[in-house]
């Protein structure tokens, strides 16, 4: 019986390896070998990042919340809970979305927080 070495689905494989390693340096781009680990370790890597993406926009936002809220005379701490406490469901993309572009707005939900604050 003849010997079967895999012929077209071996070099599908290889070629889809050898796509996804586009752009990579020296050898890593072209030997398959290098190239396989370095796609299989940039995967890792894209997977961790998409969720350490979220950990660094929501510290983004908490900061920029906590700047604001302290240059109004509150802390993050107090804002946050006086928002609670009366109700007010923003989420901290969208209170740290108007504190950047409408100051008005933000005046007024630190009065709302700090009313809360001092019942």
């Amino acid at each position: 019986m003849p010997r079967a070495t895999r012929g077209n689905s071996r070099l599908k494989s290889r070629k889809k390896i050898l796509k996804r390693s586009k752009g990579f340096y020296g050898k890593r781009r072209n030997c398959y070998k290098i190239a396989k680990q370095s796609v299989m370790k940039a995967l890792k890597n894209a997977y961790v990042d998409r969720r350490r993406k979220k950990r660094e926009f929501r510290k983004l936002w908490i900061t920029r919340i906590g700047a604001a809220s302290s240059n109004r005379g509150l802390s993050y701490s107090k804002f946050m809970g006086g928002l609670n406490k009366a109700d007010v469901e923003l989420n901290r993309k969208m209170l740290a979305d108007i504190a950047v572009r409408d100051p008005e707005t933000f005046d007024h939900l630190v009065d709302i927080a700090e009313d809360e604050v001092s019942n």
